[in-house]
């Protein structure tokens, strides 16, 4: 099989990138900017067409979520049209696509996990253009899944765990929110379901399927901060504040749990909690 993992360089597709090495059935190429860019429309279906690629993971996205406030024309290119862009790729060669959204679809006023029947209504210009990837995906007549997920970090890029674990070695004492719930989540272990579940193709069902996808347990970014500090060894003080005293461009989800039984039991998958994954990803930093 012909795979195409488009954002490569991201957390995930380095992710992906690393482990691919025990999915020998796998011819996989990587590409990201500036070889492939999703937005090109002609040159995105030429490749695919050319290289005859059967399946895409797509882990491209505008995540800069405050930023995407102020640059809405960007974050639309890439979250929307340009996933737009890969469903017509994907419709010339009858593939199949694994998309990659997020648990900022939704508002965060549910008390309880969000299930991937539950209503959706986005807070700000990053939920809303990944809403609209979505919809592209789910519209067409493609074969696909959508995996949501939450709180993606990795040792590569940059994201929460990586910024905490640097400014925990310079400075004393840290501010972070503890009124925002979600569930961090690993994305060496998002990869490895990513191409579990490609390794189980028929699985894959017929038009579209959304699926949500984290580690296993619940925690405020406060909770994470702290566990971050400690595994790293550092000697700084983490301090809970309220969303309120910490403004932000973007609006974000207050709750953001993912319900992941769908995906557990539709391909028989077990989950690690976030602590245990933690510990992996700041082993590889510690190194």
């Amino acid at each position: 099989m012909n795979i195409l993992v488009i954002g490569s360089n991201g957390q995930l597709g380095s992710e992906i990138k690393d482990i691919s090495v025990d999915y020998k059935n796998f011819n996989i190429l990587f590409r990201d900017l500036p070889e492939l860019n999703i937005c090109e429309e002609d040159k995105l279906i030429t490749f695919i067409l050319n290289q005859k690629i059967d399946l895409v993971i797509n882990c491209a996205a505008y995540t800069a979520v405050d930023k995407a406030e102020e640059n809405a024309k960007i974050a639309e290119q890439v979250n929307s049209l340009g996933v737009q862009n890969i469903v017509k790729a994907i419709e010339k060669v009858n593939g199949i696509l694994v998309h990659i959204s997020t648990d900022y679809v939704f508002d965060g006023t549910s008390s309880e996990p969000y299930k991937e029947s539950d209503h959706v209504n986005p807070l700000g210009i990053y939920g809303k253009t990944k809403r609209d990837g979505e919809l592209f995906v789910i519209n067409s007549t493609i074969d696909s899944i959508i995996i949501r997920t939450s709180w993606l970090y990795s040792s590569y890029g940059n994201n929460f765990v990586k910024t905490m674990y640097r400014l925990g070695n310079e400075k004393n004492s840290l501010n972070v929110v503890s009124d925002q719930i979600g569930t961090p989540t690993y994305a060496r272990d998002l990869a490895k379901v990513c191409l579990d579940i490609i390794s189980d193709i028929q699985k894959i069902p017929n038009k579209s399927k959304v699926y949500h996808y984290s580690n296993e347990g619940v925690a405020s970014w406060y909770d994470f901060a702290c566990s971050v500090i400690e595994l790293s060894g550092s000697k700084c003080k983490v301090k809970a504040i309220q969303t309120i005293d910490y403004p932000t461009s973007a609006k974000r989800p207050h709750y953001s749990v993912l319900n992941k039984t769908k995906i557990k039991n539709d391909f028989n998958i077990e989950i690690p909690h976030w602590k245990e994954s933690l510990k992996d990803c700041i082993n590889k930093l510690n190194q």
